[in-house]
């Protein structure tokens, strides 16, 4: 940071008040003093102090009962992240879990798959989570780890991603980038305030993207816009608005498979696209997201809010799908040869849409010495799924090492769209944070749901009506010896929407009844300086759901037995020394099932979740050329088993990231220049081996990519 002293102009007299000694009580000339340069560090950063996502507004991570980690803008445009898995790879909880190019991502946090149903969230508010959400106005996404029934109703034991959209501020700039493959991209912020008392604030982005992919085949394109509307009606009162588009074509990239189910492909290239049809679509995702949050004060002690958001995705789902080898009896896997079938899969218009309102009070009093930060409110949440049963026609077969021959598309007719998933939940929920004194705090809380959800079959016709009411506990207890540390124990119960059945199954496209979840967590975080550094250990239990095996090739997708993951996480984020910033974390977990009825499926790690995750990030200005800063990191993962029996596995990695940051004037504008280069060392690995609708995939990671931008800032 540098800070520049205008000229001071003073007389005698001021000279004489400034040295407040009676020396020089006049002086007849002016003394002109030299302009001063400062030079100093940045104090801003990849460390962020507060998140929302732990609770029902703005707060302080050290005081936030539960593990928590921040990506801000800083960091997300060092590493040139226009994915969340870009994202993400900074925490070493979360992994892939069946995130293709070209269509949307899944993610395991601490063992546990997210839902696209309830898991994401813009600004605290629920949205449809089969999406790639841009990155380009977005301030911070937060990750909150385990369980979130009092903030968030029925969620994932896993935990929720909160998105925070970038508020209206006198900004304008533009960023181009390339890479060495030869993606255009072009993105423009701007933004100011308005109005007679400054009291209106606009902000917009848009961005325009060519997506040359690693994978032959599968370029495509991005648009996106968004805006951002803030009135300060009074000084009491605000509303915020958001609205997003994104419209997004690239044709989806299929997985690999076991060979037999037995055996990890060799030497898989990652850029061949399986299945290649040269006269195959791509996939279209469209989504559309709108909140708005309108916040008065009452009195210095009490505060209300009412908020509403509506997400909607429209997907057009086509691929060339590479899936199994049925034709020679093996299933969904591929042969033991490498030879796969190519099913020509349609499932146009396929939509989803969520919307939800709550209102919310928060008040601070005393009672009998005792403090209180009480929060007490109401929600409706409301999803939609609109889609047909899709066309799956098998055309022909291919081999992995080899280009697919090209054969004649489908001709069966698509289905008609019928409702797939009606469900509605509304809550009540109250959180109590009591000052026991100084040292000691507790939050008491709960939320009361109830669950109103039709599920359809593959026809139309209602298969399942569920009404239910559950009460979603949480209790916390926080000890802070001194001001900057902060010891912390909670226990909390969530509920979590029932998974569907694969197609294979005897009860395919059914949607299971939600089930409980439950979790115990400890931990510590610590402020020393500029960095924060955490620690947690965690239990969390849920109904394991599967497509049991019931033998001669039948399948039946039950809620049976439990799967319990116990870990550990260690964090530390911020200034190291004055010029080396850090942002790092290690994820330790230990994923088992039991009681499933499948002994094959127990007393091994759950399949795709790691023994051990790494992460590892830092930032250095060097002293010798201002402005100029060298980056880089680690990702390392162990070894992962790529199936539910345990007896496959696909090895650990470590993959090298490096760049570069020069801050400069062109012209008398900021201009940021930034260089990355993912995977220095171009790593053949095995990114991803989740499971999907009941099958098992694997997703090579990216080879070395290069990307470089400037951004300006007018």
């Amino acid at each position: 940071m540098v800070v520049r002293f205008r000229p001071i102009v003073t007389s005698g007299f001021a000279l004489g008040l400034l040295l407040s000694d009676g020396i020089a009580s006049s002086l007849a000339a002016e003394i002109e003093l030299p302009a001063v340069t400062v030079q100093g560090q940045d104090e801003s950063g990849y460390r962020s102090e507060t998140a929302s996502v732990g609770g029902f507004d703005d707060a302080p991570l050290l005081d936030t009962p539960a593990s928590i980690s921040v990506i801000n803008a800083a960091l997300i445009k060092d590493q040139q992240a226009r994915l969340l898995s870009e994202v993400l790879r900074n925490d070493a909880s979360v992994g892939d879990s069946y995130a293709p190019i070209g269509y949307y991502e899944n993610f395991v946090v601490r063992g546990f798959s997210l839902n696209a149903a309830s898991s994401y969230k813009i600004n605290g508010r629920t949205i449809t989570g089969e999406q790639n959400v841009a990155l380009e106005n977005k301030q911070q996404v937060e990750v909150l780890k385990g369980l979130a029934g009092l903030q968030s109703g029925i969620s994932e034991p896993s935990g929720v991603i909160n998105y925070v959209t970038k508020r209206p501020e006198d900004v304008r700039s533009v960023t181009v980038s390339s890479d060495d493959r030869g993606s255009g991209y072009i993105a423009t912020d701007v933004g100011g305030w308005f109005g007679s008392e400054q009291q209106f604030g606009l902000r917009a982005n848009v961005a325009h993207e060519d997506l040359n992919t690693y994978v032959e085949h599968a370029n495509g394109q991005r648009d996106f816009v968004s805006l951002a509307f803030d009135w300060n009606i009074s000084p009491d009162a605000v509303l915020q608005l958001d609205a997003e588009y994104q419209s997004k074509q690239q044709r989806s990239v299929p997985g690999y498979q076991l060979l037999g189910g037995t055996t990890v492909p060799d030497d898989a290239s990652p850029k061949k696209l399986l299945g290649h049809q040269s006269g195959s679509r791509q996939v279209g995702i469209d989504a559309l997201n709108l909140n708005g949050k309108f916040e008065y004060r009452f009195s210095d002690q009490w505060k209300g809010s009412v908020s509403a958001a509506r997400s909607k995705v429209v997907i057009d789902d086509y691929s060339s799908f590479a899936w199994g080898g049925a034709t020679s009896g093996v299933g969904n896997t591929f042969t033991s040869e490498g030879n796969y079938d190519i099913y020509d899969y349609r499932s146009p218009d396929d939509t989803r849409r969520d919307d939800e309102v709550q209102a919310a009070m928060t008040g601070l009093f005393d009672t009998g010495g005792l403090g209180h930060e009480l929060t007490f409110g109401t929600s409706a949440f409301r999803r939609v799924i609109d889609k047909r049963k899709p066309v799956n026609e098998w055309i022909g077969s291919g081999n992995i090492n080899a280009d697919a021959p090209t054969f004649t598309p489908t001709d069966v007719a698509l289905n008609d769209s019928h409702r797939n998933l009606d469900s509605r939940q509304y809550g009540l929920f109250v959180s109590d944070r009591i000052r026991l004194n100084e040292h000691w705090q507790t939050i008491l809380g709960g939320r009361e749901v109830r669950l109103d959800e039709q599920a359809f079959d593959s026809n139309g016709t209602l298969a399942r009506h569920t009404r239910q009411y559950v009460f979603l506990p949480q209790a916390s207890l926080i000890y802070k010896p001194i001001e900057n540390v902060s010891l912390y124990t909670s226990y909390s119960k969530g509920l979590s929407l029932g998974g569907t059945a694969p197609w294979f199954a005897g009860n395919a496209d059914e949607t299971l009844a939600p089930t409980t979840s439950r979790q115990i967590e400890a931990g510590v975080k610590y402020d020393w300086r500029r960095i924060s550094f955490a620690a947690a250990v965690f239990q969390t239990r849920q109904a394991y759901q599967y497509a049991r095996p019931d033998g001669a090739g039948a399948f039946t997708y039950v809620q049976q037995g439990e799967q319990k993951n116990t870990g550990l996480e260690l964090s530390a984020n911020g200034w190291a020394t004055q010029r080396l910033q850090i942002a790092t974390s290690v994820a330790a977990i230990r994923a088992r099932v039991s009681g499933s009825g499948t002994p094959e499926y127990e007393g091994h790690q759950a399949i795709n979740v790691p023994t051990l995750r790494a992460s590892v990030y830092a930032d250095y200005a060097l002293p010798w050329v201002n402005g100029l800063a060298v980056l880089g990191g680690v990702q390392y993962s162990a070894k992962k088993n790529a199936n539910r029996t345990g007896n496959v596995e696909v090895g650990d990695y470590a993959v090298v990231n490096v760049g570069s940051r020069y801050t400069t004037k062109v012209d008398g504008y900021e201009t940021v220049f930034r260089l990355s280069v993912d995977n220095l060392f171009d790593k053949r690995y095995w990114r991803d081996a989740g499971e999907y609708m009941g099958d098992d995939y694997l997703f090579q990671g990216a080879p070395l990519t290069a990307r470089l931008s400037a951004s300006v800032n007018f």
